[in-house]
């Protein structure tokens, strides 16, 4: 019912600067929460940023101050923007959007876009 598309990922070196966008599209009316999870070869997705439909954030420990996660709900699409990256922040980056039901709320996730810092 819902389709995300991220884009935005690429090559930057150490210190440098990137900004994901996640567009929604289909059935995204009640979509509540969307943030970006992050996931590496043989490791949990672990959670990076997410956003509220009332603009509350939450972020990981291990990227306060230096990312920041926004929303525009007129275009249905969130953003990440990541600053003073760190070769640890390479990873491929997954945007996910919730929608709450009668019984349960639905995960969505978007194909996964690619962020690689070099030292």
């Amino acid at each position: 019912q819902v389709q995300l598309v991220e884009s935005g990922g690429g090559l930057v070196q150490a210190g440098g600067s990137l900004r994901l966008s996640c567009a929604a599209s289909g059935s995204i009316v009640s979509i509540s929460t969307m943030g970006w999870y992050r996931q590496n070869p043989g490791k949990q997705r672990e959670l990076v940023a997410d956003i509220t439909s009332g603009a509350g954030t939450n972020y990981a420990d291990s990227v306060k101050g230096r990312f920041t996660i926004s929303r525009d709900n007129a275009k249905n699409t969130v953003y990440l923007q990541m600053n003073s990256l760190k070769p640890e922040d390479t990873a491929v980056y997954y945007c996910n959007a919730k929608q709450p039901t009668a019984w349960r709320t639905i995960n969505y996730w978007g194909q996964g876009t690619q962020v690689t810092v070099s030292s």
